[in-house]
């Protein structure tokens, strides 16, 4: 068994967790029941123990193709060779109102003949636990031995047998014949026989449920393939229950082959906030941004107590500890060790996220509903903290772990802090310590042009003292902190387009220039490439910035899905998909879009 390219999947999901399908139909990377649970499948980072659930065709010379259902997450697989067609259509139920948690997977063949073989092969809790498999009635259920870790079943149309742990089953089908398969939870009323009419159900209320979701965006524009497609990639990556966006639905995904560079991305960062709410509420997704605004206030509740107010990321739920740990029995995606589970992260010190936390305050305030009295007395206390603090080293937004250092995007995100309450008190009428916010505001100016400009490389630097680039000062302009046109401005841009760009691809920084504590080089960031883009057409090089937009979504998975990076070989890194590469792809193209074509800046007001 091999490892697939990690652009070579497809992504299904039900809004409680996700599921990772490769162009061969195999499920290689399955967390249950939750985005944070341990896996069931994770083939993708050992495909010889990880566990995989696997349809394969006996078809000579078999072709892969793979596509998503127009306006849904529903994902079809084709086989394709000179003697016969078949398809395996999966999804994860959903409607409106229940939430089941299972997968669902029916075969079909399209014409001729074609023989197939199944297997069914969980690993619990990270290939750490073993477990039994038996026949029941009407399916194999699989029980581990850990009575923490719930037991599962899976139902088919077709005979099921046990094989070495896993199920399995060879099957014939004919031209329009189906076979299908449902895998969920063992409970005493799921063990019943699985038939068409109930697979028929689940994928007529999915595929109502996505349509009708997809039809609620207000966004007609150019690219809306993409944009819509994003739109769709980050709705999976949202938590019904909780109403908060992961990072990214996996773990330990390389940001280079054979590399340490491997983080659990399962979490929610503070840093997205403001960049999701953003997103959603441009493409008139406003429930999707009020669940998401609900969940940040729950963590202003929990925090604001603590000797810190506020951390980096946290658990989808709301928990603070993520204590990382390294899984020493799995290989790695193409040997990539180590492969890291919690992200140490959560306890670094980055005064960045009080200024993404108030921008995000800010737009739902402006645009949604005002802030009641209590959670405005809440957000005071905040800003008389970092009052005190923002001029602290920190970890900084790429989360370094080569030391403290004073960074750029730290202080440009506590003066966003500043900046945002200031606008809040006068568009609102609201009660405040205003001359200290602009003393506070006006200091923290004042040392990023004092100390963070480089007059000799005529650049905004990465951190004081320093001489290295950082494409987090993209975030400048988009931020408002300096005009898109100051020459200032252009004169970093430039910079950073002769230092971090190689063509539509940026670099986050370059790794001999930045001690980030770790060995080892990394793909372009997509995110800051997407970044680059909106400062190009902000700046009115419009023409440039349609060229490499549309160079950049060349390097999207043959979905439209973008993981966090991308190699100089075109292969997508990191974590997959991840919400922050859609969140800047379509902030980028939204706005180029209406400048094109001569719109208002902001037309969800």
């Amino acid at each position: 068994m091999t490892f697939q390219p990690i652009e070579g999947y497809g992504v299904i999901g039900n809004l409680c967790t996700a599921a990772l399908v490769g162009m061969d139909a195999s499920i290689d990377f399955f967390c249950f029941p939750d985005f944070d649970s341990p896996n069931v499948f994770a083939a993708l980072l050992d495909p010889g123990h990880g566990g995989q659930f696997s349809v394969r065709p006996a078809m000579p010379d078999v072709q892969f193709k793979q596509m998503y259902i127009a306006e849904t997450n529903i994902l079809i697989s084709h086989f394709l060779s000179e003697n016969a067609a078949a398809e395996v259509c999966d999804f994860m139920p959903l409607t409106s109102s229940a939430q089941k948690n299972e997968l669902v997977r029916i075969v079909r063949v399209i014409h001729g003949e074609a023989k197939f073989s199944m297997q069914c092969q969980p690993a619990f809790d990270y290939a750490r636990a073993p477990h039994s498999v038996e026949m029941t009635r009407y399916g194999a259920a699989f029980r581990p031995a850990n009575p923490i870790f719930l037991p599962l079943l899976l139902r088919a149309t077709v005979p099921l047998e046990i094989s070495s742990f896993s199920a399995v089953s060879t099957f014939t089908l004919r031209e329009n014949q189906e076979a299908a398969f449902i895998f969920g939870p063992l409970e005493d009323e799921s063990d019943k026989p699985l038939t068409r009419e109930e697979v028929r159900c689940n994928f007529d209320e999915t595929l109502l449920y996505w349509r009708n979701w997809s039809a609620k965006s207000t966004y007609r524009g150019r690219w809306r393939e993409a944009v819509s497609r994003s739109a769709l990639a980050l709705k999976l990556l949202t938590s019904r229950r909780y109403g908060a966006l992961i990072a990214a639905p996996t773990f330990s995904l390389p940001e280079h082959i054979g590399g340490a560079r491997n983080w659990d991305y399962r979490y929610v960062w503070l840093r997205d906030a403001a960049f999701t709410l953003y997103a959603f509420m441009r493409l008139g997704l406003y429930e999707e941004a009020d669940q998401f605004f609900h969940w940040l206030e729950n963590q202003v509740d929990r925090s604001i107590q603590r000797e810190r107010p506020l951390q980096i990321m946290y658990g989808i739920d709301g928990r603070i500890e993520l204590n990382e740990t390294q899984l020493l029995h799995l290989r790695g995606y193409r040997d990539s060790k180590p492969v890291r589970i919690g992200n140490a992260a959560w306890d670094q010190l980055q005064l960045d996220i009080f200024g993404e936390l108030m921008d995000a305050v800010y737009l739902h305030s402006k645009y949604r509903h005002a802030l009641a009295h209590r959670r405005w007395e809440e957000i005071k206390s905040l800003l008389a903290w970092l009052a005190e603090n923002w001029n602290q080293p920190d970890d900084g937004i790429w989360e370094v772990r080569g030391g403290n250092r004073h960074f750029l995007h730290s202080r440009l995100m506590c003066w966003v802090a500043f900046d945002r309450g200031i606008r809040l008190v006068h568009k609102r009428s609201l009660s405040a310590p205003l001359g200290e916010w602009y003393v506070q505001r006006d200091m923290i100016l004042a040392d990023i042009y004092t100390n963070f400009w480089n007059p000799k490389l005529g650049a905004f630097v990465q951190s004081k003292g320093s001489e290295a680039l950082d494409a987090s000062v993209l975030l400048m302009p988009l931020m408002r902190i300096i005009s898109p046109v100051d020459p200032m401005w252009l004169s970093t841009l430039n910079a950073i387009e002769k230092s971090l760009a190689e063509d539509a691809l940026v670099y986050r920084y370059r790794n001999s220039q930045t001690g980030d504590g770790l060995e080892g080089e990394e793909g372009s960031f997509t995110c800051c490439s997407f970044w680059f883009v909106e400062c190009l057409a902000r700046a009115g090089q419009i023409e440039k910035a349609r060229l490499l937009l549309t160079k950049l979504l060349g390097y999207a998975n043959h979905l439209g899905l973008f993981s966090e990076q991308i190699g100089r070989s075109g292969h997508q890194l990191g974590n997959f998909p991840q919400a922050l590469t859609h969140l800047a792809l379509i902030s980028a193209a939204t706005y180029l879009d209406r400048r094109l074509s001569g719109q208002p800046q902001e037309p969800w007001g």
